[in-house]
This record gives C-alpha cells, structure tokens and sequence, in this order.
C-alpha cells in the first residue's frame, strides 16, 4: 500500500463542495480543510504507483474548482499509532 499526500489550492468559496466531492473518490481515504498556503489535504492510499498516477493526472486534473496540486509519495510512516493493529482480528 503507497500513500500520497495531496495539498491543494481551491477557487474561493468551493472549499467545502470540492471536499466534499474529493471524500468520494475512491482511493482517497481522509479530506483535511486546512489553513496555511492550501485549502485542502487530502491522504491517498493505493496499491500501486501506476494507481496514484491515475488519480492524480486524470482524476483529479478533471475535478472543477482545484487551481493547484502539489503531491507528496510518503516513503516510510513513523507514529506512535499503529493503526492497521487497531484494526487487525488477529490475522497475521
């Protein structure tokens, strides 16, 4: 599993329609409204490279209202939560 860490700059006023339409795609898994330089952080977790590809430069290049992306491909997670133990039945 890859994540990506999309930061983007939306038209005034579409913060919460263009977030709302971001939580729906598949592969993103949380919408952040932010302040700072961005409007909106969204976490991408997919299988592959080729599958972040495909949402950055085709699905989301297509969505209205986005003015600006910048992504970030997270390399290694360091947190004192581990969630995928949170959520495991005990399967290893």
């Amino acid at each position: 599993m890859l994540t990506a860490i999309i930061l983007f700059e939306i038209k005034r006023g579409r913060v919460n329609e263009v977030g709302e339409r971001l939580a729906d795609i598949k592969g993103i898994t949380e919408v952040y409204s932010v302040g700072g330089r961005y409007d909106l952080v969204a976490i991408a977790r997919l299988s592959d490279n080729e599958e972040i590809s495909d949402l950055i430069n085709q699905q989301l290049a297509q969505e209205d209202g986005i003015e600006r992306t910048e992504s970030l491909i997270a390399f290694k997670m360091f947190s004192r939560h581990d969630l995928e133990s949170m959520f495991s039945i005990g399967f290893k």
